[in-house]
């Protein structure tokens, strides 16, 4: 008697969320209030599926809180490129206890990576594409591995590239969650008082965007407050924000 085939093992590699789930999810959670959202996902069909991600700067207190308050071992990841201001590392620690959270995830470089591409540290200075890339997209990809859907810090008042920014995104297969998409400097400032939230240091300075120290300068009267980031360059994201082209922001 003939033994039956042996039923091949297969690897599912559809993405866990589309585009359609994204616009979906964009349409069930129109004018929910950004807590009760996140209280909806965090505690509910996300729990155990989701990080956070943070870059520790100017407004970020006002997520990590509101994410704090449903959940302090949501993971929280943050890059360290090894070009951050000091002040936002000592920000970091400062605000994580303060919050509570169990589980922050400090990622770096491949220093394989580093030494083959950056051996000076300079890459920054001639191709910050490059140098975003190596030291921010590469490490991310990597924390971001276990987790079906992660959550942004990104606000539509930023920058004018980011002004019909949606709730939700796919992003490589996962749920890019954008809570604070409608919120303007105002109600950021607002939740700040009314929490008492501590600022980033360098914020009173005229940093209003902050992220590594050789790329980033003050925003001067009447800018975009993302003005500061790449001055004099054609470039105004990192990377982990076009998925479609690491490091490049598309035309808009």
């Amino acid at each position: 008697m003939a033994e039956p085939a042996r039923q091949l093992d297969t690897i599912d590699v559809r993405p866990v969320f589309t585009a359609e789930d994204a616009a979906a999810m964009e349409a069930r959670f129109a004018g929910v209030a950004t807590p009760d959202l996140l209280a909806a996902l965090l505690a509910g069909e996300l729990k155990g599926r989701v990080a956070a991600v943070s870059s520790f700067g100017a407004e970020s207190a006002v997520l990590l809180h509101m994410i704090a308050a449903v959940d302090r071992d949501v993971p929280v990841i943050f890059t360290n490129t090894q070009k951050m201001f000091g002040e936002t590392l000592a920000y970091r620690d400062e605000l994580a206890e303060r919050l509570g959270f169990t589980d922050l995830r400090v990622f770096r470089p491949d220093p394989r990576l580093l030494r083959l591409k950056d051996n000076k540290g300079l890459r920054w200075s001639y191709d910050p594409d490059g140098c975003c890339d190596l030291r921010k997209v590469e490490p991310l990809r990597r924390a971001l591995m276990p987790f079906d859907a992660w959550i942004s810090g990104r606000k539509g008042f930023q920058a004018s590239s980011r002004r019909a920014l949606p709730r939700f995104e796919a992003d490589e297969g996962r749920l890019k969650i954008n809570p604070l998409a409608d919120w303007d400097k105002a109600r950021l400032d607002a939740y700040f008082d009314a929490h008492d939230l501590p600022r980033h240091p360098l914020e009173a300075q005229g940093y209003l965007s902050i992220g590594c120290a050789p790329c980033t300068s003050k925003v001067r009267p009447g800018e975009d407050p993302r003005a500061g980031r790449w001055r004099g360059w054609d470039k105004v994201e990192c990377g982990i924000h076009v998925p479609e082209k690491p490091g490049e922001e598309p035309a808009f």
